[in-house]
């Protein structure tokens, strides 16, 4: 057990710090104080089981200073994020990725991106026809003209659709710290700590463990309990 704990090693995303739930579990008042309370669970099991807490560097890392600042939390708290977690900018190139995930996560982002194309047209449909129905003498929606409906609206959602993919198509991979977080856990063949279950659908296909940001620190205090009482146990042996 002692040394597969030393070799415990766990990349947390900005949720993991920033995750209501880990908040309440650790009956934090604030944010502020939700990432103090974590952010000394982390420094315990670091100085006394050797667990070490990364972050992606730069991105995850200037995300929480961004949060931490935004929050007015105080200097304490960027000082802990500093000291504590250790950074490190995840190997891009080197680290495999299996092309089966990657094919998946794209056809995941396309799927997403059409139903938001979907909800837009509607809502630009819904919005002209009820404009339609206020200027027109139409007693109903179905009275106006289907041709206007038809040439006019259909021609800006048409404009819009394919301004809509243009926009979204080139280059979109949802979050750059999220898919770091992923490199640098597979990299350094450790487990994901996050808020986002978004998160965990990947962490799975490639092989990561995912533990929720809600139950990280209950299971830091776990590790740390056990450890003294394995110190005592040792401790008295060695007394007999």
């Amino acid at each position: 057990m002692g040394n597969h704990m030393l070799r415990q090693r766990f990349v947390l995303d900005t949720t993991a710090l920033t995750d209501m739930q880990m908040r309440d579990s650790l009956e934090a008042e604030s944010i502020c104080d939700g990432m103090k309370g974590l952010l000394e669970l982390v420094a315990s099991v670091r100085l006394q089981l050797g667990i070490s807490c990364y972050v992606p560097f730069p991105s995850v890392y200037d995300e929480l200073h961004e949060f931490a600042n935004n929050n007015k939390c105080d200097s304490e708290v960027v000082a802990k994020i500093d000291t504590w977690l250790v950074k490190k900018a995840p190997d891009r190139y080197d680290v495999q990725i299996p092309s089966k995930v990657f094919h998946e996560y794209v056809s995941h982002m396309r799927e997403r991106i059409n139903k938001g194309m979907v909800i837009a047209e509607d809502t630009i449909w819904n919005a002209s026809t009820e404009c339609l129905l206020t200027t027109t003498k139409a007693e109903q929606k179905k009275d106006i003209d289907a041709d206007i409906e038809r040439r006019v609206i259909g021609g800006h959602i048409g404009k819009f659709r394919n301004k809509y993919r243009a926009a979204l198509r080139y280059g979109i991979l949802d979050s750059a710290p999220d898919i770091d977080v992923l490199i640098l856990a597979k990299e350094l063949d450790a487990a994901v700590v996050a808020g986002d279950f978004g998160i965990q659908k990947w962490a799975e296909e490639l092989g990561v463990r995912f533990v929720p940001a809600s139950t990280f620190p209950m299971m830091l205090q776990e590790y740390l309990e056990h450890s003294s009482r394995a110190n005592m146990v040792s401790e008295s042996d060695n007394d007999s």
